[in-house]
């Protein structure tokens, strides 16, 4: 496998790891030629899953927009790299499993998965992206939800 850092083809394994039930393996792997670190995955090459907006639109699931919304709420949060990419595969993990059935999952249980992780991780990732997600209107609807997330009580959702 080609390093992302200098280009080379010599590399070694250090971890494998099954995830989604067997479907896919994470193996972290260092350059022999420059130390660098990275993941892979080998995934077995499936239908890709649909995610079905709210306008009925249906859009390729992204992995890297899940990645990219996840993190501007990690932000400046005490979580590594490695932690926020173990989430993003239990999520797809979760998302691949809720869509099996004939391969679409709702932008809405995609985001309540997401909210549910979050509210188990860290609060403050939780509300962040709780209020770009559910589109508080005002300053009300912010204080509320940060309540229910300071009483550990969630209206019993998470």
């Amino acid at each position: 496998m080609r390093c992302p850092y200098c280009g080379g083809f010599n590399d070694r394994v250090l971890e494998s790891r099954t995830l989604a039930n067997g479907a896919t393996i994470r193996r972290r792997r260092e350059c022999i030629d420059c130390g660098y670190r990275f993941t892979s995955y080998e995934k077995i090459e499936d239908r890709q899953l649909m995610v079905v907006k709210k306008d009925g639109r249906r859009e390729p699931f992204d992995r890297g927009k899940l990645g990219r919304g996840i993190s501007r709420a990690l932000e400046k949060r005490p979580f590594s790299t490695d932690m926020i990419e173990n989430l993003l595969n239990e999520i797809e993990d979760l998302a691949v499993m809720e869509g099996k059935k004939n391969g679409e999952i709702a932008s809405s249980q995609l985001g309540e998965i997401v909210l549910r992780k979050l509210y188990s991780m860290d609060k403050v990732a939780y509300i962040r992206f709780a209020s770009v997600y559910r589109h508080f209107e005002n300053l009300e609807e912010f204080i509320s939800e940060v309540k229910k997330a300071e009483g550990g009580n969630n209206g019993g959702e998470y």
